[in-house]
């Protein structure tokens, strides 16, 4: 018999234990969740005899024959062989792969476990028909996980696919349910290799009614997130400079008009500028670190900042749930990775944060923004400062890794510096704006995420343009306010550079040429051949 063309895109994984089944029979649940849309199972029982281990897979292959999907033994080939099932499959310490196909022949379906770039190299040319790649995320279906990877690691093994053309199937699996499949799926399908589909357990093992959470999840593989539909898109990502720079007016009195909630999860040293900045821009600002206000908060139009200016393990927990409220909510996040290169606590709290939602514009310096690249360079941090740190890449180099984050995480990328540059995986813009004082007042870096959060919450169809207007109208009322003959030093710089915030933003407002600041704008597109 040929080999068959799997579909695996919601793989069930079964689980036989009280703690997950109850007393539910599992062939039930198996065929209820056939019913609500299930493409592939997988019998795990870890515990049971070989002789019930036989008997309750030739009654679930009987089960999935009659739905037409393939049933899977986990790690036991003489078990497969006994029930007559399409195939297997084994993690690192079962089996090993060539030995299973030996047994089980060219026909069979075999998939591997894989965690890391060594095991699905391995696994990859051997042969396997799919890669179980995990744990995704901590899960309690499965004990003595070697490591958790988290979305970043998932898209690390994606790339590393695709860059060798290894002609297999992949399948992520762990902590996979129906609050994070969607985001999941889009956010490893940026580049490249995508994800064949998603398996889980619990989510579906566990339920009340297995058919309806099938249905539930069947339904959410198919669909994007909420916040994926103002995503950027291919036709928004290179444009003109004088493009863009014609929408720059429209977007800051859209700002103007709408008064969006600039929800700011900031630390204490930079509260209160952040929130002058906002009220300047023409936002409502709002200072709230407690993630279970974000719910309410989200609800009411605005956007999200995350500033990781202190981590603390609290910190991240409430970073987390104001991500989540405001990704189901569909509405724009702004993520700063302050000192993400310094410390292995920052470089960890950003793969936490980078793994468990989506941001729609991420803003750092150099250091911070190459910390957020999966699998990119680790160029040691000194401080939260904007410096360039030991080592810095070439100005190309740091617009091809600018370019590259903004692909991989499909949102908006600003890195800071002399020279800012913003992208959103298209053209990179050059904006040679700005002033040095900015690098010599304490929170100018952070305000400049609150300012552009106001410009994406007005205008969220169109991220790139409206992040490029928040760094221009950053940017230049920094320059004019620093040209003040009251101006003395950074001290004096603080007060006059709100002033020139505000005046710009009514500038704007009134029009007919009003907004002459604007024709100081220096952004240009860089060449990348």
């Amino acid at each position: 018999m040929p080999k068959p063309e799997v579909d695996y895109s919601l793989y069930l994984v079964t689980d036989s234990t009280p703690a997950i089944l109850g007393n539910a029979d599992i062939c039930e649940v198996v065929e209820a969740a056939l019913k609500g849309g299930v493409t592939c199972v997988q019998y795990r029982d870890k515990t049971s005899d070989t002789g019930v281990l036989v008997a309750t897979g030739r009654k679930l292959h009987q089960i999935t024959q009659r739905y037409n999907i393939p049933l899977l033994i986990n790690d036991r080939v003489d078990v497969a062989l006994a029930v007559g099932c399409e195939g297997v499959h084994i993690g690192q310490d079962d089996l090993d792969l060539p030995t299973a196909r030996k047994i089980l022949g060219e026909d069979a379906i075999i998939g591997v476990t894989a965690s890391n770039i060594a095991e699905i190299e391995a696994a990859a040319r051997g042969g396997a028909d799919y890669l179980g790649i995990g744990t995704v995320f901590a899960t309690a279906t499965k004990e003595n996980t070697k490591s958790i990877i988290g979305v970043e690691g998932l898209q690390e093994i994606l790339l590393k696919i695709a860059a060798e053309k290894w002609p297999v199937k992949t399948v992520c699996i762990g902590g996979i349910n129906a609050s994070n499949i969607s985001r999941v799926i889009w956010q490893s399908n940026g580049k490249g290799k995508s994800l064949d589909g998603v398996a889980v357990v619990s989510a579906i093992m566990a339920a009340r009614d297995p058919e309806a959470a099938s249905k539930e999840l069947a339904q959410l593989v198919k669909s994007p997130p909420a916040f994926a539909r103002s995503a950027p898109t291919i036709g928004q990502q290179s444009r003109s400079p004088k493009e863009l720079l014609s929408m720059v007016p429209y977007i800051i009195k859209a700002v103007d008009n709408k008064k969006p909630l600039s929800h700011n999860m900031t630390n204490l040293v930079v509260q209160n500028f952040a929130a002058n900045v906002a009220l300047n821009v023409g936002a409502s600002p709002i200072m709230a670190n407690y993630g279970e206000e974000a719910k309410d908060l989200a609800s009411l139009g605005g956007a999200l900042v995350i500033n990781m200016g202190t981590v603390t393990p609290d910190g991240l927990t409430n970073y987390l749930k104001a991500l989540k409220a405001y990704n189901d909510a569909g509405q724009p996040v702004v993520y700063d990775p302050v000192g993400a290169g310094a410390t292995a606590v920052r470089r960890s709290a950003t793969r936490t944060i980078l793994g468990g939602g989506y941001a729609d514009v991420i803003k750092g310096n150099q250091s911070e923004i190459l910390s957020c690249i999966p699998g990119g360079p680790a160029i040691q941090q000194r401080g939260v400062d904007g410096g360039d740190p030991s080592g810095a890449s070439s100005p190309r180099e740091l617009a091809l890794a600018t370019r590259e984050l903004a692909r991989l995480r499909r949102c908006v990328v600003v890195t800071t510096g002399k020279t800012d540059l913003v992208t959103a995986g298209g053209s990179v813009y050059a904006v040679d704006n700005g002033h040095a004082y900015l690098g010599m007042v304490t929170g100018t870096g952070c305000c400049l995420g609150t300012t552009i959060s106001a410009m994406v919450a007005a205008h969220p169809n169109d991220k790139l343009a409206a992040t490029l207007a928040g760094v221009l109208l950053y940017n230049i009322a920094a320059e004019i306010a620093a040209e003040r003959a009251d101006v003395r030093g950074p001290g004096t710089f603080v007060p006059a550079f709100l002033d020139e915030l505000y005046n710009a933003r009514i500038a704007a407002v009134k029009g007919s040429g009003e907004d002459a600041w604007l024709k100081r704008a220096s952004v240009s597109v860089v060449s990348l051949d």
